[in-house]
């Protein structure tokens, strides 16, 4: 009797489970496994270019592509439909579009903001987490700024904006400000110089990966374009008029109409009652990217915490190291279904670029500092490359950078 076909179930169809997906049905036939994704949209999105939809620099749109496009119908089988429990012992995912059994499992759920327990922040703070929610900012950034040039009594706090945190997401959010704000004020007729924008962090130090001649750049960039730093500044609490933070010891009011959380991410939810020993939605994986009792099971993405052999720390979560896992697991799933052994998660950093909006940057790449024009430069490369990898050439000239 002919053996019945491994049935592969990835969840996810962020950068790692596309890129493993995409990865698999060029490598595998449709004979050697029943490949099926499942996600909650029937679209990708650019989770790196959120900070641009969230500005209004980019639109949405551009953001996203159909999960469909980038698939061979042939080989994978799409489910448009929200995870709600993966039963880990009984090889069964929940969805709300039915049960599905599996003999091979990739977890990529990707991201969700993590407030650290901010009182209000959930509430009263704009969080740079999905298209939608940064759809929603940048329509609300445009509103204040409409509503204060036809309102009498003009309120300075419709176009005071508050940042919450000064890392990646902060940093490259506040650069395609500096470039939003000069067209809103342009199409309303708002004088710039009123415009205020604060950028609150806690830490002593941004941009921590970076070194201080980088950090250097970025900051006076953006303060030469009106942002305001206060850093080493917690915020304990956000409220309908902005954020308390606490300055030497004594609590004090920010107001801002616009009021933006990008301090921190944790993984999906899901991951907390699905795996013992998970921390804000992150696993430690095996080298293999498979989970500790459980070689069936891979987790990739922002719920894995990878630690490379040797290290104390796990790697961080970027577009980079998912995409890199997909490609990992794609390969070790190939090798499972052809009686060979997985392979270990070897990650090549090529290096990181942070946007200060669409001319100018800070990075390292290949371990050299890069900064300005030529910074810009390569995060439109890296930006086109992500699409490439998983749309091929058609989807990057369409959705590509250049």
């Amino acid at each position: 009797m002919a053996q019945s076909r491994k049935k592969v179930l990835v969840l996810g169809a962020g950068y790692a489970g596309l890129q493993t997906v995409t990865k698999l049905q060029k490598q595998l036939s449709k004979e050697d496994a029943e490949i099926t994704l499942i996600n909650k949209n029937d679209y990708h999105y650019e989770a790196t270019w959120l900070h641009e939809a969230s500005a209004g620099t980019l639109s949405y749109e551009d953001a996203l592509y159909p999960v469909e496009s980038v698939l061979d119908k042939d080989k994978v089988n799409f489910v448009k439909a929200e995870v709600k429990k993966i039963d880990r012992n009984a090889q069964k995912v929940e969805t709300d579009a039915g049960v599905f059994d599996y003999d091979i499992l990739v977890v990529g759920l990707g991201f969700e903001s993590e407030t650290f327990g901010i009182d209000g922040m959930k509430d009263h703070a704009f969080q740079i987490e999905n298209i939608l929610t940064s759809r929603k900012l940048s329509r609300h950034i445009e509103d204040k700024f409409a509503n204060y040039a036809s309102s009498k009594e003009k309120d300075d706090k419709d176009i005071a904006i508050l940042v919450g945190g000064a890392g990646f997401t902060g940093i490259e959010f506040l650069g395609e400000l500096t470039e939003r704000i000069p067209e809103l004020c342009n199409k309303y007729g708002v004088e710039q110089s009123r415009v205020h924008i604060t950028c609150v962090e806690a830490a002593p130090k941004m941009l921590p990966q970076f070194s201080d001649e980088l950090v250097n750049h970025a900051v006076s960039f953006l303060e030469d374009r009106g942002v305001e730093f206060k850093i080493a500044t917690p915020i304990v609490a956000a409220n309908e008029k902005g954020f308390v933070v606490e300055v030497d010891g004594k609590k004090e009011q920010l107001e801002a109409n616009t009021v933006v959380w990008a301090a921190g991410v944790r993984g999906n939810h899901i991951m907390d009652d699905a795996f013992d020993g998970v921390k804000r939605g992150r696993i430690v994986n095996n080298q293999d990217l498979t989970i500790k009792g459980h070689d069936e099971i891979f987790v990739i993405g922002d719920c894995s915490a990878f630690i490379p052999e040797g290290e104390e720390r796990p790697l961080p979560t970027t577009a980079q190291i998912a995409m890199q896992q997909g490609e990992t697991v794609a390969q070790s799933i190939y090798n499972i279904l052809h009686g060979e052994p997985t392979v270990p998660f070897n990650y090549v950093d090529r290096g990181t670029v942070c946007s200060l909006g669409s001319h100018d940057g800070v990075g390292v790449v290949y371990g050299r500092d890069i900064k300005g024009k030529k910074a810009a430069f390569m995060k439109k490369v890296i930006d086109t490359r992500a699409v490439f990898k998983l749309g091929g050439v058609g989807l990057a000239f369409k959705k590509g950078k250049f």
